[in-house]
């Protein structure tokens, strides 16, 4: 159940070539996270996926890329019902990830916003937020993931760091008038038949991907004609 809820930003969302977007109640349309990402993501990492949709061949990869998008947002969905006091009910193809992130929902408590769209009208970016609430007790912004085999360093996370800062900066911009300052943040991964990977972020460790993220997100803007998002 939700504890002292943040008021929840009503919005749409919409696709457009290929890129997502989000629109307010009065109608500015702002990029999701994942497209700016998407749409800056270095060379040598779309040099990567291709040659690995080359290796696997272009049927598998979409094979591959669809079961791991439909096992992510059921194990979503189920941790969604487990943090509103709902009855879970996975799927058995769900149900190892949903298992392997549980003892971490049993450390969560005090909710205070669940699968919530934030806008960072400064920047010029919205994105959906999994969750902010408290883990151990301390306050903090929630990702959750899903993935076949452990990541064991933040090397191997890839892009999620800064997805995680994308976030973190958009909820502490668009919340701060509820006095929401947030120093840390969460990032668990679900794993098969074993407990989920965690990465626990400070304010200090958090600094270098935010700024890595205003990067690309000033970049994102450039390449869509203007030198830097104006509101």
């Amino acid at each position: 159940m939700l504890s002292n809820p943040l008021p929840p930003a009503p919005s749409q969302s919409m696709r457009q070539q290929g890129q997502q977007y989000f629109i307010d109640p009065q109608g500015q349309r702002l990029p999701s996270v994942t497209t700016i990402l998407s749409a800056t993501r270095p060379p040598e990492q779309r040099q990567a996926l291709a040659s690995w949709k080359e290796r696997v061949g272009a049927e598998a990869a979409t094979q591959i890329s669809g079961a791991a998008s439909r096992r992510g947002t059921g194990t979503h969905k189920q941790v969604e019902r487990y943090l509103r006091g709902d009855v879970v009910r996975c799927s058995e193809g769900v149900r190892p990830y949903w298992e392997s992130m549980k003892p971490v929902l049993q450390a969560i408590d005090e909710v205070r916003l669940l699968e919530s769209t934030v806008f960072h009208y400064d920047l010029g970016y919205a994105g959906k937020v999994d969750c902010v609430a408290s883990y151990t007790g301390v306050p903090c912004l929630c990702e959750w993931k899903t993935s076949d085999r452990p990541k064991q360093s933040l090397e191997r996370l890839y892009d999620y760091p800064l997805q995680l800062a994308a976030y973190w900066g958009a909820v502490n911009h668009f919340y701060r008038a509820e006095g929401v300052d947030l120093s840390h943040a969460l990032l668990a991964i679900a794993l098969p038949n074993a407990p989920a990977e965690l990465f626990w972020f400070d304010r200090d460790s958090l600094m270098p991907y935010w700024h890595q993220w205003q990067e690309r997100v000033q970049r994102y803007w450039r390449r869509q004609g203007g030198q830097n998002f104006c509101p």
